[in-house]
């Protein structure tokens, strides 16, 4: 606890823990935590190699003013310096910036000396239409000490792609201490569209340290390639599920409202990009799953979960095997090269299977040639079934029961151990070819009647 210690005693502190940036009810800093991590490589590169390009770093400087007038005082000059810098690196002037994500801790020395050093150098000669906007994100997350200029970063990354400038929380009147007048910056009290302009859109972020190093970054929108602009997120290949939690079914459902409304309202978003964001937020106990491949069956989904339920609940688990009829052409091919686990099981399966039937489990699995005959998409199913088990199983997943019909109850049987893999592939091959056999020559099946106390 030493640096809430230690800022409380110096009274950097706020007392209600929120960062007020350049607010005139500034009254100190409010720490948080916070990890960021930014991929970086040369543009060149990012296009050769087919990567997607969110930004591009214009330029950047960073500076170091020795000692200064005390531990966490800023210096004025030294910011204005590195801010020139940035700009003369990134060959531009103050007036290509369109905002600045500033270091805005809401402590009433260091935002005064900040604004007027980004006054010094992106106010003077803007017009009055033309401002230069100024946000924190402190005011939204705290401060997040080393983590803090990445996040500005990130910040500002997301504002360019949406075309939005965030508002600064807690503002109210901008600060007093500040002559405001002296130059064209103003700080971001509402959200804005992001202003047109000519060219691609640019934001600067800045980031101090109580040490005395500066650092500022010029950041530019992404440069479009052909059919960029056109380029509408499609129907993703395969369903993908997305998880949203609460810490209570009301929460759960206030989430679920959240997110179907950012969808509907973002026509860029896909389903893929959806899931993805939401497997990275925090779990809670009250969790929903909705399972989409496009937009429509996502927003339906989350207006009716048909998933839903409290982790922790049910303490135990079960595994489900089907017959025939759950396969499709290309089931499991991509699994055989993106999962080195599901990859090995399949090979053991085709193993067992080989010396029983004519055909190549690989081969059917990546061709789906066959799956029309019975004696080839029994044992194939069976072999899937088997093989996604055991995924499961690398993942943490060890069901306490099993339970199967037709090829899927031998495949429930060689994952509870009642049978090896080898004895399931003759069973299943055996019996698929008799089936086979009986349906080739019009057969029907037989049933018999037991005594009740047969078992």
């Amino acid at each position: 606890p030493t640096v809430f210690v230690e800022f409380s005693r110096q009274r950097g502190l706020a007392a209600d823990g929120r960062c007020k940036a350049f607010s005139d009810a500034a009254d100190g800093t409010g720490w948080a935590e916070g990890v960021g991590v930014l991929a970086v490589e040369r543009l060149s590169d990012a296009r050769r190699r087919g990567h997607r390009v969110l930004a591009v770093v214009r330029g950047s400087a960073v500076n170091q003013d020795g000692a200064s007038n005390g531990l966490t005082a800023p210096s004025g000059p030294s910011q204005e310096r590195v801010i020139a810098r940035a700009l003369a690196d990134a060959r531009l002037t103050a007036g290509d910036v369109d905002v600045v994500e500033a270091h805005g801790t809401g402590t009433r020395l260091g935002d005064p000396i900040e604004a007027q050093a980004l006054l010094a150098t992106y106010g003077r000669g803007r017009s009055a239409d033309r401002p230069l906007w100024l946000g924190s994100l402190k005011s939204n997350i705290g401060h997040a000490q080393a983590a803090a200029g990445v996040a500005g970063v990130i910040k500002m990354v997301m504002a360019m792609r949406h075309g939005v400038l965030p508002r600064s929380l807690h503002v109210g009147v901008p600060s007093s201490h500040v002559d405001w007048s002296s130059g064209g910056v103003e700080v971001l009290t509402r959200a804005r569209a992001w202003p047109v302009v000519e060219r691609a859109r640019r934001a600067a972020v800045s980031a101090f340290g109580v040490s005395g190093t500066n650092a500022h970054v010029v950041l530019e929108q992404a440069p479009e390639e052909a059919g960029d602009a056109e380029a509408v997120p499609g129907p993703v290949k395969h369903p993908v599920p997305v998880v949203v939690s609460g810490v209570s079914a009301g929460a759960l459902d206030a989430g679920l409202g959240r997110l179907a409304a950012l969808v509907e309202s973002d026509g860029g978003l896909g389903v893929g990009e959806v899931g993805w964001s939401a497997a990275q937020r925090s779990v809670f106990g009250h969790r929903a799953v909705v399972v989409a491949s496009g937009r429509e069956e996502l927003l339906a989904g989350l207006r009716a979960p048909v998933v839903s339920g409290v982790a922790g609940s049910v303490g135990r688990s079960v595994l489900v095997f089907p017959g025939q009829g759950t396969q499709w052409a290309g089931m499991g091919a991509e699994l055989l090269d993106s999962s080195p686990v599901f990859a090995a099981r399949m090979g053991e399966c085709a193993a067992a299977l080989s010396p029983l039937v004519g055909w190549d489990l690989l081969e059917v699995v990546r061709s789906g040639e066959g799956l029309e005959r019975v004696d080839v998409v029994q044992p194939v199913t069976w072999a899937v079934m088997v093989s996604l088990a055991e995924v499961w199983a690398a993942c943490g997943v060890k069901p306490d029961a099993v339970v199967g019909h037709s090829q899927g109850e031998i495949a429930a049987a060689v994952v509870s151990g009642a049978l090896s893999l080898e004895d399931g592939a003759r069973v299943v091959a055996l019996r698929s070819q008799v089936i086979g056999r009986v349906l080739a020559g019009a057969g029907g099946m037989a049933s018999v009647a037991l005594p009740a106390d047969v078992v």
